[in-house]
């Protein structure tokens, strides 16, 4: 559906003919014409427009001349000339457009409808924004009205960063596009850990009209065992899965690196769980490797994931378990001793593409007693609302 607003009448433009004038043109008017504009980052400056109109196929087309007007009482003047049935202006874009269609004998056809530039069709800005500092990534979320009061004319959200200054308390100059997506949330990743940096969501209709900014939040990614995010299968397969603790040197001993290890969701046999959308929406966990179990901790949410003290006996089952936020799960794995390994997550966020969750692993092995993060440093969630 394209949504426009239909220009004043084409008497302007229209040319007084009698029986003494030169012959009608070979071609008839070009149809359908209609625009989008090229979002910049600033509502109020798109980078261009791009116009679009029904193909003319016939043998006596020469060319396309595009006429604009920057106001509506000035008269149109020539914009330029293609042989395609598209047109890019760049920079700021006139108040209206319209196309004729010239025959080889340099006459031009009756005009096409005219399309008029108009701000009023931009939607709403985002109402707030939330963000969760990861490992490596920043975890946004944020308000979803620009579709809910316009679903018709909403195209997508575009996901801005910049650098953000602890001790100023202000976002950098230069602002850059992390992302685009549908969902109101976004994961913005290979961050460098420590580095703050400022975010802020637009949202783009179907013509390319930007809104205004959401609030900015800035926030600071930082290693941690707390608010990892691993991705659906569907979304992205690569981050879909995770491991514990996966002996990668062989030396039968548990180093930093070889623990919380995110991996592809598709590598069944080398990791814990991986995680899938269900066919209502939300997401599931499904157990991975021989010998991987789980079990739900407890029937209702639990406060922490340092609620899971000590593994339960069982019974540990394969398969697939709901993902619901503010539950916890503890998984037993086999290590290929005769000592089984004991790890636990809680899940903290729930959406579409993605699942963040706390994780906990024992290192010592047949040991269910669980330590939030292997004794990997934790910290909680943070980020502030910042001025731009």
């Amino acid at each position: 559906m394209r949504r426009a607003l239909v220009g004043l009448a084409m008497a302007a433009v229209a040319v007084a003919c009698n029986d003494n004038q030169a012959p009608s043109p070979l071609l008839p008017a070009p149809q359908n014409l209609f625009y989008e504009l090229e979002a910049s980052g600033n509502p109020d400056a798109p980078l261009g427009i791009l116009l679009f109109w029904d193909h003319i196929d016939n043998a006596n087309l020469y060319a396309y001349r595009v006429y604009s007007r920057a106001t509506d009482t000035e008269p149109f003047g020539l914009r330029g000339e293609t042989s395609s049935p598209s047109f890019h202006d760049s920079g700021d874009p006139d108040l209206e457009y319209y196309v004729v269609a010239v025959d080889i004998n340099g006459l031009e056809s009756e005009p096409s409808n005219s399309i008029v530039v108009d701000e009023r069709l931009r939607l709403q800005a985002p109402d707030w924004i939330q963000s969760t500092s990861l490992n490596g990534a920043i975890y946004l979320s944020w308000a979803d009205n620009p579709y809910q009061t316009e679903p018709g004319a909403f195209k997508q959200y575009r996901v801005y960063s910049a650098t953000y200054s602890i001790d100023t308390g202000l976002c950098g100059a230069t602002w850059v596009l992390e992302g685009t997506t549908l969902s109101p949330e976004f994961l913005a990743g290979a961050l460098p850990n420590g580095m703050p940096r400022c975010f802020g969501i637009s949202a783009e209709s179907i013509e390319g009209y930007e809104s205004l900014w959401s609030p900015i939040r800035a926030d600071t990614p930082r290693p941690d065992a707390r608010n990892v995010a691993i991705s659906t299968l569907e979304f992205d397969a690569t981050t879909a899965g995770f491991r514990f603790w996966r002996d990668l040197n062989g030396d039968g001993q548990v180093s930093a690196n070889e623990l919380g290890l995110v991996m592809s969701g598709t590598d069944v046999n080398n990791i814990d769980f991986y995680v899938s959308r269900e066919a209502t929406g939300g997401a599931q966990i499904t157990t991975g490797r021989p010998g991987t179990g789980v079990v739900l901790y407890a029937n209702n949410a639990i406060e922490d994931l340092t609620s899971i003290d000590i593994a339960p006996l069982g019974p540990y089952f394969t398969g697939t378990v709901q993902a619901r936020p503010g539950f916890g799960y503890v998984f037993e794995m086999d290590a290929g001793d005769q000592y089984a390994r004991y790890g636990a997550i809680r899940v903290t966020h729930v959406g579409r593409d993605y699942i963040i969750l706390d994780w906990s692993y024992q290192t010592d092995p047949g040991n269910p007693e669980l330590s939030v993060g292997a004794g990997i440093f934790t910290g909680l969630p943070s980020g502030v609302t910042v001025k731009r």
